[in-house]
């Protein structure tokens, strides 16, 4: 459940292009704001996905892959535009990084609840 607040919480702005992160894909990545709402979509689907699969477990599973999946294509734009070689930058783009494991553990605890 607590994925999924975060998922939340890192999507929905996204899909209203509001705040600093929104502004910060779209400056600093070089996103478009297409892009960064598409972001924000799959991360509020993402959510939904893992509320839902607390009750039917093959929802959540795949939520939780497709939110790491999505993990790793940020952490691949991170690491294009220089964000872990620049200590102004690094605590950002850690939350990437530490949200895949978490949400591979996510998909492993659904799938051991089947």
């Amino acid at each position: 459940m607590l994925l999924a607040l975060v998922t939340l919480a890192a999507g929905a702005p996204k899909t209203v292009l509001k705040g600093d992160v929104s502004a910060a894909l779209q400056s600093h990545m070089g996103l478009s704001a297409r892009f960064v709402r598409l972001i924000g979509l799959a991360e509020v689907s993402a959510t939904a996905g893992l509320v839902v699969g607390l009750f039917w477990q093959p929802l959540g599973i795949a939520a939780a892959i497709g939110f790491a999946l999505t993990m790793i294509g940020a952490v691949g734009y991170h690491v294009q535009v220089g964000d872990y070689a620049n200590p102004e930058t690094r605590q950002n783009a850690m939350a990437a990084v530490i949200l895949i494991p978490v949400s591979v553990a996510a998909a492993a605890m659904l799938a051991l609840a089947m």
